[in-house]
Formats: structure tokens, C-alpha cells, sequence
């Protein structure tokens, strides 16, 4: 009886041990990989930026003729907007950018639209984005390039009751920028954005013609 008593102990303390040795092997299984999704999530956000700024918006006027033969000239008022971009920089030649874009101005359509139809206009795009290792006087150079969307919203109040109308668009940019703090910096940078003017899918207004906008701009960007 006794050597049946120990039998089932030693059985016992076994099978407790190698209980808690499987505890502990997938508790430091978990903590290491936590620790390794840690540090995988560390070295991503180390790589991004967040930035704000404002924009010049400067819009080539243009003009042609609709299918009714009668010209018409489309003028885009000058105003100021808001870019917003997200970046992700891999190493100095690899890097992207999301970029979203905001103004609001007024189109002038000659003949049809006078005093102009008041549009809300947003940019969503990606692009690449690359920044040299050889800083200049100081700052940081970037450049880069991408496609993407503008929406134009005519306002409920001034839009002369004009339907939304998208458009693609490519762009290009450069700049510099400085890093001020650890995690906080300033940039300046020029933008041109190429698209076909709009017309709100009306045939009177469509001319058919491309145009392209400035974007000449500051702000600052907050480093992960």
C-alpha cells in the first residue's frame, strides 16, 4: 500500500511538473513573440511621419469651345488649402505618401456661369516618395510623384445647383524640411497637379481641355 501510496505521489508531481513547464514554456513563448510584434510595430512607426500644412492653390485658366461651337473660358479663382499626408520612408530611395488635399474656390464659366459656381474640391493620392542621403544648407530634400482622385463638390448655397464630379489626377512634389525636435519638424514644398478641367457633366460647359494647378506650401510634420 505504501509503495502504491509513493508510486501515485512521485506520479503526481510529475505530471504537475511537467504541467507547469508547459506553462511556463508557452508563457515565454507568447511573451516572446510579443515582444517581437513589439518591436516589428516599433520599427514601422519609426518610418512614418504625419504632417499638416497649407497650400497656395493656383489654377491655369483655360478655354475652347462646346459642341454647340459657342467659346467658353473657365477661370478658377486663387485660394488657399489644406494637405494632409501620411508618410512612410523605408530608406532614402524607398518611400510613399497618402495625401489628402482640401480647398474651396469659385469656377467661372464665361457666357454660362458668371460670378461663378462656389466648389468644394478634395485630393486623395498615393505616390512615391524618395529623400537623398546629401542634405542641402542644412535640410532634408524630398521629391516624388503619384495619381490618384479630385472630387469636386459644388456648395449647396453657391454651387448654381451643379452636380459632384470626379476626376483623376497625377501630381508631382519637392521640397525640404527640417527636423526640429525628436519628433517634430517643419517642411516646405511646391506640388503641381495635372487633370481635365471639370465641366459637371454639363455639354454646354465641356471644353474638353486639361489644366493643372500650383501648390506651393508649409506646414509641419509629427515623427513616430
Amino acid at each position: 500500500m505504501s509503495s502504491v501510496s509513493r508510486l501515485l505521489c512521485v506520479r503526481s508531481l510529475v505530471l504537475c511538473l511537467a504541467a507547469s513547464l508547459t506553462a511556463l514554456l508557452t508563457t515565454s513563448a507568447a511573451h516572446a513573440q510579443a515582444s517581437t510584434g513589439t518591436s516589428a510595430l516599433d520599427r514601422h512607426l519609426e518610418r512614418m511621419d504625419f504632417g499638416v500644412g497649407a497650400a497656395g492653390n493656383f489654377t491655369h485658366d483655360v478655354s475652347g469651345t462646346n459642341y454647340l461651337g459657342v467659346p467658353v473660358e473657365q477661370n478658377t479663382s486663387d485660394t488657399i488649402g489644406a494637405l494632409i499626408e501620411v508618410r512612410y520612408t523605408k530608406s532614402p530611395w524607398v518611400g510613399g505618401a497618402v495625401n489628402f488635399g482640401y480647398a474651396r474656390y469659385s469656377h467661372n464659366f464665361s457666357e454660362y456661369i458668371l460670378g461663378g459656381a462656389q466648389t468644394n474640391t478634395f485630393e486623395v493620392t498615393v505616390g512615391y516618395l524618395a529623400h537623398p542621403t546629401h542634405p542641402i544648407a542644412g535640410l532634408q530634400p524630398f521629391f516624388g510623384g503619384g495619381g490618384g482622385l479630385l472630387y469636386f463638390h459644388p456648395t449647396s448655397g453657391g454651387g448654381k445647383g451643379l452636380p459632384n464630379q470626379g476626376a483623376g489626377t497625377f501630381y508631382y512634389t519637392a521640397g525640404v524640411e527640417k527636423r526640429i525636435l525628436q519628433h517634430f519638424g517643419l517642411r516646405a514644398q511646391f506640388r503641381q497637379l495635372f487633370y481635365r478641367s471639370p465641366d459637371f457633366y454639363q455639354n454646354y460647359l465641356n471644353i474638353n481641355k486639361r489644366t493643372y494647378t500650383f501648390e506651393p506650401g508649409a506646414g509641419f510634420f509629427i515623427h513616430f
